[in-house]
Parts: structure tokens; sequence; C-alpha cells
């Protein structure tokens, strides 16, 4: 519907730009939503009963846990890549780059792409806070109970991840930058997730053959770096940069 112009688009998948401070809050928080530092500790525990012993059967496993990491952040980076596409072909082409909240957008796809639009776009961010809400209250059920050792009641536990969320919603916050800003706070918790997940995945003790090849370990030593460094290019920007 919105018609994008690939040969625009194709270059920039690979080739980033920043047009000023705000797309650099945009970009890391679009990295910290799309990875997720909490999904990493709920995909850990999501496999540790399923382990077995025979070596065979962990590579085994190993695959199919490659297989479905790959689909989901495959899947995860697809959508995110197609709100970048409609947004900048529909708001941006039109002259209206200042549509900034999740309101504005509702409302001004129905004129510009039909009646339809609004109505898909309703139900993706029902289904998106659906999937988001399930993940985030299982990661912090794994991480409170795997962290303090004691038996807490699941009620306390979804309480506990479900409260922020109610917070900013009677308080009557502006949803959507806090949105933003609370994937921009994912981004600086990645590398307290990654850093120790290259040294586990690292220590032979701990993984026995599954230990990470030297192509890996390259891989996650760049894929950390570029985090980090994006994160500090922001925090730079923000209250460094120019006085």
């Amino acid at each position: 519907m919105v018609k994008p112009v690939w040969g625009d688009i194709l270059p920039h998948t690979v080739i980033p730009s920043f047009q000023g401070k705000e797309s650099v809050i945009l970009a890391v928080g679009i990295l910290g939503a799309t990875i997720m530092p909490h999904a990493i500790f709920l995909h850990s525990a999501l496999t540790q009963d399923r382990i077995p012993h025979d070596p065979s059967q962990r590579k085994r496993l190993y695959r199919f846990e490659i297989i479905d990491v790959i689909a989901a952040m495959g899947v995860a980076g697809l959508i995110n890549a197609a709100m970048l596409i409609v947004a900048s072909g529909t708001f941006f082409v039109h002259g209206m780059s200042g549509v900034g909240t999740l309101e504005e957008a509702h409302k001004t796809l129905e004129p510009l792409l039909g009646p339809a639009a609004s109505t898909v776009f309703a139900v993706s961010l029902l289904a998106s806070g659906l999937s988001s809400s399930t993940v985030g209250t299982q990661a912090g059920q794994i991480i409170i109970q795997g962290f303090i050792k004691k038996d807490i009641p699941i009620w306390v536990r979804r309480l506990i991840t479900v409260v922020p969320s109610l917070v900013v919603i009677f308080l009557g916050m502006d949803s959507t930058r806090t949105l933003v800003l609370s994937q921009v706070v994912l981004s600086f918790c990645l590398p307290l997730a990654i850093i120790p997940l290259i040294v586990f995945t690292n220590d032979k003790k701990i993984m026995g053959d599954l230990v990470n090849k030297r192509i890996t370990k390259v891989a996650m030593a760049l894929v950390s770096v570029v985090i980090i460094a994006l994160d500090l290019f922001l925090i730079y920007n923000t209250f460094m940069a120019g006085g």
C-alpha cells in the first residue's frame, strides 16, 4: 500500500545514518527492543530442562536452538524494518514528519492509506503489546526467582513485572515517549546480559563440546563493541555534545 522506493531502502539496510540526536535515540531504542536483554535470560531458562547428556543429542538440540533464535530475531527485525518503511513512506513522503505518537499515527494512516490501514495498525499494536508483555513477565519471573533463590508466589512475581507499565498508564504519561525511552534503557542493559553470555559460552567447563568456536567468539566480540559504542555515543550526544 505504501509503495516504498526500494532502491533507497536497500543500501540503508546495511549502511546506517543519523539525522540528529533524536534519530540516535530511536536507533538505540530499536536495538534494545529487538534483542531485549531479558529475553536472553528467558531463552536460557526455557532450555535448561531440555539439555540431554548424550553429546549427539546436545548438538541436535543446539541446531534447533539456532533455527529458533534466527527465526525469532529475523521476524523481529523484519517487523521493525516494516514499521520504519511504512512511517517514512507514508508520513515523511506526505510532509507529515511531525507524526510522533501512536495516537497520531493511528488517526493519520486512515486518510492516507484507507480505512483498513488504521485497523491493521491497531491489531498489530495489540499483538505486539501482548507478545512483549508475555516475554517481559516470564523473564521477570525467572530472573526474580533465579537471583533471590526463594519460592515467591507466582502472582507476586507477575505483579512486580506489570506494575511499572500500569504506573505509566495511570499517571497519564506520554506512552510513545515512555515506550521509546524504556527501549533505550533495554539497550543500555544489553552489555550486562551479553558480556556474561560471552564469558560463559567461551568456558569449556560450562559448555563442554558446545563451547564457542573462534569465528563465534570474534562475531560476539564485534557485536558487543558495536552495541557498547552506540550506547556511549548516545550518552555523549545527549549530555556532552554542544555543552
